[in-house]
């Protein structure tokens, strides 16, 4: 149990730290940067960068860009889920803490996060991709819930 705990705080730590979603992960020869900042939660905004391998084992180089890209916004979204499970709301509990006691708010989160919006997307010279998705915070007070800010 204390492993997981201190995945996700690990996990928290790397997607909590600030970012530019304007700004490349890709630099121009095709690698990933070494480093870069997450954005995160802005005012108005939640930020969460997606990384996907293509596989390629598969000769077709559409294809292996197409399944880099679904793995890309896959881990985005969880990466968004840990985010999102962190926010603090009004009465002192997190999202986390509120989706363990009220399973409709745990499938509204994540039909909410299914639905954010890919904001970037960029491939390396593998055919790896990167994107950034963006929801934005509006989206967690419409479903009732009093975020702090």
């Amino acid at each position: 149990m204390k492993r997981i705990y201190l995945v996700i705080a690990i996990s928290l730590f790397v997607v909590a730290c600030k970012s530019s979603p304007d700004k490349s992960t890709v630099s121009k020869n095709g690698e990933i940067e070494r480093e870069w900042v997450e954005e995160g939660v802005t005012k108005n905004y939640i930020f969460a960068r997606g990384m996907g391998a293509a596989d390629q084992n598969l000769d077709n180089k559409t294809q292996r860009m197409a399944t880099s890209r679904n793995a890309a916004i896959v881990n985005g979204q969880y990466n968004m889920l840990s985010i999102i499970k962190g926010i603090q709301l009004e009465g002192g509990v997190t999202v986390e803490k509120a989706m363990e006691t009220d399973s409709l708010l745990s499938t509204k989160v994540d039909a909410l996060i299914k639905g954010a919006q890919v904001v970037r997307t960029e491939w390396t010279n593998d055919d790896g991709c990167v994107v950034v998705l963006r929801l934005p915070k509006t989206a967690l007070k419409d479903m009732g819930l009093k975020v702090l800010e």
